[in-house]
């Protein structure tokens, strides 16, 4: 499992890198930009094979992730039952660690809501991008932008993401740590070093996301 969460990590990286793009068309940033540089990116992110084929690995890795995470969740649920020889209560871990189950059942379905709002759309529907937008350089694509904006003008939607954001960054915060200690990377010399990386990576990627539908809906940008 801590192959996997590793994997989804390093994705979340160019995931939440490509969705920043939008701040370029904050207003002390380039407000002419309207969404260009978005564009282009996840263009580009759509148009690469080697992409194409990186989504459907991403999507193996998710499922082998939740796999893992069942069985992990029924493993735990089967020890409880049985009673553990010390009983450390709630001192022995912090609540979202004993949590992971839900956080991964909530996020799933924020996922599937995601999913359905833009990968759907973009991939085979094309739903709110019937008219072709040309980029700045030229290239002819869908205008995801201004999906973002319709899809985002909802407050339901903004703040069903920004709880799928919390999730997130609860689920990160132990599954970062646990990930190393599971491969054996958890060296007593660079624990420290792997915990503060874990828990600015936990709260920084998730907000960036947040920021996103709160960014669109509140007119900062768009």
């Amino acid at each position: 499992m801590g192959l996997t969460g590793l994997f989804l990590i390093s994705f979340l990286v160019i995931h939440v890198g490509v969705n920043a793009c939008i701040f370029k068309d904050l207003s002390m940033i380039d407000p002419a930009d309207d969404g260009d540089m978005f564009n282009r990116a996840a263009d580009f992110m759509g148009s690469m094979v080697l992409i194409r084929i990186m989504e459907v690995v991403l999507f193996l890795g998710i499922f082998i992730h939740i796999i893992q995470g069942l069985l992990l969740e029924f493993q735990n649920r089967s020890k409880r039952a049985q009673g553990y020889a010390v009983q450390m209560g709630n001192k022995g871990s912090k609540w979202y660690s004993r949590s992971m189950g839900l956080l991964g059942t909530l996020l799933l379905i924020f996922l599937i809501l995601h999913w359905w709002h833009f990968w759907i759309p973009s991939r085979f529907t094309h739903a709110g991008l019937e008219e072709p937008y040309v980029m700045s350089n030229q290239r002819v694509g869908h205008n995801m932008f201004n999906l973002m904006k319709v899809t985002f003008s909802e407050w339901w939607v903004v703040i069903v993401y920004i709880l799928g954001c919390i999730s997130l960054a609860y689920h990160l915060l132990h599954g970062f740590q646990s990930a190393f200690r599971t491969l054996g990377l958890s060296n007593t010399r660079y624990i420290k070093l792997v915990n503060a990386a874990g828990f600015a990576y936990s709260i920084v990627v998730p907000l960036i996301f947040a920021l996103m539908p709160l960014s669109m809906k509140l007119g900062w940008v768009g």
